[in-house]
């Protein structure tokens, strides 16, 4: 990106919030900061400096997120990606269609709009901010609906990564039992990622492969949704979702340390790349947090969000708890 456009995305912003805003970039990526001090930090600037590059930074954000996964496949065994993949087959089907149909009976208790109430449901069945931009154009989502869905859900993101680790080693859960419960519970991967880091390496590995395989129902949910939704109008759906191709870049990584020994060396160190670029990554969505967009998001979709949350985290808690899911 030039320094001509950057400069044409935030001609009013001072000098100063751009000089913290690059330092605070380039402090997530260089210094051996945490995920969860990266997204602090960029809420801290967002919501007082405020993001002088606001229309860039949510795209890039999404850019590094997919480089960031598919550099973390560089340090995984892909036999354990299938493994947890095919395993969870049928706690995933299960979660997601708890999370829709909830939502749905939920969203019309609260009064929540329609098309804020399904991308709610969607993020936090499958994966927040990814599978709410997927939907979003197939149902024709109104540009406030979708920046409620996504507000809601960063929030919530946040929280997780400070929530879930504390309630991890509070409950004695093991690496494993932790990393299921940070895929199956929370929304971002990259909060799921950042948070199971902050758990431990084997955590990690778990939650980084049961996430992916996670989002890998984006498509067929998002084609089901337009399905649906054609079927009520009397119309066939004109758009596609969007595609998570970062996970086949996940996968070709991965197979590749996995059946050629010779570059897991390589491969361990561009995975530790990874986790300074999800810091990076973090604290450019931690900027996106505004004070405006606080003001306008009223309490309904938050209500709704939290209620969601809360009965699919605890469901999935009492399901890995007692032997069902795992």
């Amino acid at each position: 990106m030039s320094n001509a456009t950057l400069a044409e995305d935030a001609p009013h912003r001072p000098a100063a919030s751009r000089f913290l805003v690059i330092a605070g970039a380039a402090g997530a990526l260089l210094l051996p900061v945490s995920a969860g001090a990266a997204l602090l930090a960029g809420v801290a600037l967002g919501l007082t400096v405020g993001n002088p590059w606001s229309r860039r930074t949510p795209r890039i954000a999404q850019r590094l997120l997919a480089a960031s996964v598919v550099a973390l496949g560089a340090g995984m065994d892909l036999r354990v990606v299938a493994r947890v993949g095919v395993n969870g087959l049928g706690y995933t089907a299960a979660g997601i269609t708890l999370a829709l149909v909830l939502g749905s009976w939920l969203g019309g208790r609260l009064g929540v709009a329609r098309d804020t109430s399904l991308l709610l449901s969607v993020g936090t069945a499958i994966c927040g901010g990814s599978a709410i931009a997927a939907v979003a154009p197939v149902i024709g989502a109104k540009a406030r609906d979708v920046s409620a869905a996504i507000i809601v859900v960063f929030v919530l993101n946040a929280l997780a990564l400070f929530l879930f680790p504390a309630i991890g080693h509070a409950l004695q859960l093991s690496q494993r039992a932790f990393g299921l419960w940070a895929a199956l519970a929370i929304h971002d991967t990259s909060s799921v990622v950042g948070a199971a880091a902050a758990y431990g390496r084997e955590a990690l590995d778990v939650a980084t492969a049961a996430k992916l395989a996670r989002a890998l129902w984006i498509v067929p949910v998002a084609l089901g949704v337009a399905a649906l939704r054609a079927r009520a109008a009397g119309a066939r759906p004109q758009t596609r979702p969007n595609r998570p191709w970062f996970i086949a870049g996940f996968l070709l990584a991965a197979a590749l340390v996995t059946y050629v020994p010779a570059l897991r060396p390589a491969g361990h160190l561009v995975a530790s790349g990874a986790h300074r670029l999800l810091a990076l990554t973090l604290f450019l969505i931690g900027l996106g947090l505004s004070r405006a967009g606080l003001r306008e998001l009223g309490i309904r979709p938050l209500v709704l969000a939290v209620a969601l949350w809360v009965v699919l985290a605890s469901a999935s808690l009492g399901a890995i708890r007692i032997g069902l899911i795992g």
